[in-house]
């Protein structure tokens, strides 16, 4: 198995008979391959096994970007349209009581925004929701993740990083 620099999975050979074997391949044409020949062969055997499998053909990848591969791994997560919706800047910023609030939030959107990752806000306002509406719980924050006021006021770790002088640099590089 190899990884596009996207991230995407390319299967082998041995990937491809390890999950056919397995039941967790069911679907030959949602699957990336680059090796030709192996693709000719499978195509091969789907003609001899009258339309048993889909026809491949060799993987490109469809992004040119890393903006482009997010943009589109973002598209398809599968979040009620009420948070894709969402003006999560201006929810985060009514979360605020004070100067020094203010000011850090917005700075933090303008890192979200420059790092692309405002959807990924609206995520996880869509995720602390429906954990908290499912009794669901989950930890008090780890990592350099409780560097971010924005994500201490959306509920995803109770480390408050203003009360502790935390860098958001250390979350958002």
């Amino acid at each position: 198995m190899n990884i596009s620099k996207f991230g995407e999975v390319i299967l082998d050979e041995n990937d491809i008979f390890l999950g056919l074997y397995s039941g967790k391949i069911t679907d030959l044409s949602s699957l990336n391959i680059e090796d030709q020949l192996l693709i000719e062969q499978i195509n091969q055997a789907r003609t001899a096994n009258a339309d048993a499998f889909t026809t491949l053909e060799v993987f490109n990848s469809k992004f040119q970007t890393q903006e482009e591969f997010d943009s589109y791994n973002q598209s398809q997560w599968l979040m009620p349209q009420e948070y894709k919706d969402m003006n999560i800047e201006e929810y985060i910023i009514n979360q605020c009581s004070s100067e020094e609030e203010f000011s850090r939030v917005g700075q933090e959107l303008i890192l979200f925004h420059q790092f692309n990752m405002i959807n990924v806000l609206k995520y996880l306002k869509y995720l602390v929701d429906t954990m908290r509406s499912n009794n669901i719980v989950w930890g008090i924050g780890r990592g350099s993740a409780v560097a971010s006021y924005c994500l201490y006021l959306l509920g995803v770790h109770r480390i408050n990083s203003l009360k502790y002088n935390l860098d958001i640099t250390e979350f958002l590089r």
